[in-house]
Parts: structure tokens; sequence; C-alpha cells
């Protein structure tokens, strides 16, 4: 029997893992962790040495980067399709997307550093604001460009339909919205609406009543 047991914070990178588990459909133990100082506590730095989330113990393993951990679970996992194994005439692209999730995060967790992690208005800056929202939009232009390709079947991002890059890359998206709209690009909002219906996604949000890490639904640049 498989134990698995996921290290989460909600509305963070770990969403992404919790996403997939769900997809998977995995049995598996949730602990869900504050989004606080905790995280550099001994007992959570033995899982996680970054201290950050996720932490993924996977029968006696522990995993702790969000992309790598993506593609252990479809290796291991593959009854579902949702890897592309190495030969695959989409693996190129399947990596490509899956790790791309990590350029637009990086973005999101800048801006959240801003807008919600730094309580004192003078530590924060308008034009780091600006310059991270602008780069979460070129993010926006590149799946833009993807999904906007003339052939069959791009209702995902991959040609052979979806698949974890789509869950990772969407995880992104949902944290990236509340710094940069979706408005000017169409087909990133068509494809954002389509991934969330599932209920895989729906799962991974926050109960009612959890403690958020975002509590606005948008957080515009100063200025």
């Amino acid at each position: 029997m498989t134990m698995i047991v996921l290290h989460h914070c909600h509305e963070t990178r770990s969403m992404r893992t919790l996403w997939l588990l769900h997809e998977l459909d995995l049995e598996f133990s949730l602990r869900v962790r504050p989004f606080d100082r905790t995280l550099r506590d001994p007992e959570y730095l033995s899982l996680n040495p970054s201290g950050r989330v996720p932490a993924l113990e996977l029968n006696g393993e522990v995993l702790w980067e969000s992309g790598a951990i993506a593609e252990v679970l479809c290796e291991r996992f593959p009854e579902h399709g949702l890897g592309r194994p190495p030969g695959d005439i989409d693996r190129p692209d399947y990596l490509v997307w899956l790790h791309f999730a990590e350029t637009i995060s990086q973005h999101a967790a800048a801006l959240t550093q801003q807008h919600i992690v730094l309580y004192e208005d003078a530590q924060r800056s308008a034009v780091i604001m600006k310059i991270e929202a602008a780069r979460l939009r070129k993010c926006y232009a590149a799946i833009q460009g993807r999904l906007s390709t003339p052939v069959e079947n791009r209702d995902y991002l991959l040609t052979s339909g979806f698949s974890a890059a789509d869950v990772c890359v969407g995880q992104a998206v949902y944290m990236a919205r509340h710094f940069a709209a979706l408005d000017e690009f169409p087909e990133v909002a068509r494809w954002y609406a389509q991934i969330t219906e599932r209920e895989a996604f729906q799962k991974s949000l926050p109960p009612p009543g959890a403690e958020r890490l975002y509590e606005r639904d948008f957080y515009p640049a100063w200025g």
C-alpha cells in the first residue's frame, strides 16, 4: 500500500501537488500548516530544508520541489496519463511547460511578498509591484501564444490532451491572477476557466473558514 503525506499551506505552490494528487485519485494524508515561521522549525526543516512547501512523504522518501514531485508522481502512477514518458512525442513540450510554472510562480511570490508578507509600507516598492506584474503579463503572453497555435485539440497546453503541465501552470496562474488580470489574454482565460472547473482543482481550494493567504481577489500595483 502506498503511503503518502502532503505538507501543505493553502494557496501556495503546494496547491499544485494537492491538485495533482486529486487528479491521480490517490489516497493521502494532508497536513495543513500555517504560512508562518513555523516552517523554519527543525522538525519541518528535516522534511524540506528550504523551509517552504510542499513536502511530500512517499513510501518513506521525502520530496520537496513541486516540479520534481509532479514528475515523480506521474511516473509512479502512470495509469491516468498525466505525464509524458521518455520517447513520447510530447515529452519535450511537457517538461518545458511543467517547469514554466515556476517562472510564473517566482513573480507571483515576489508580489505576494510585496502586498501581503511585508507589513510595513516603507518596506514595499511600487516599482517592484509594477515590474513583477508586467512580468506576469509576459508569462500570460507566452501561454496565449501556445494556446493560439492553429492545431487540433488546443484545449490544453499539450496537443495530446490534459496533463500535469496544465495542473502546474494552472495553479501558478491561480496565484498570479491576484496581481495581473487575464483581460488581455482571452485564450488563457478560456483555458483557465476550463481546467479550474475540474473536480480535482475544486478539491484543492481552501475549505470554507480556512485561513487563506489571499484575503482579496486582486491586489493592484501602487500608483
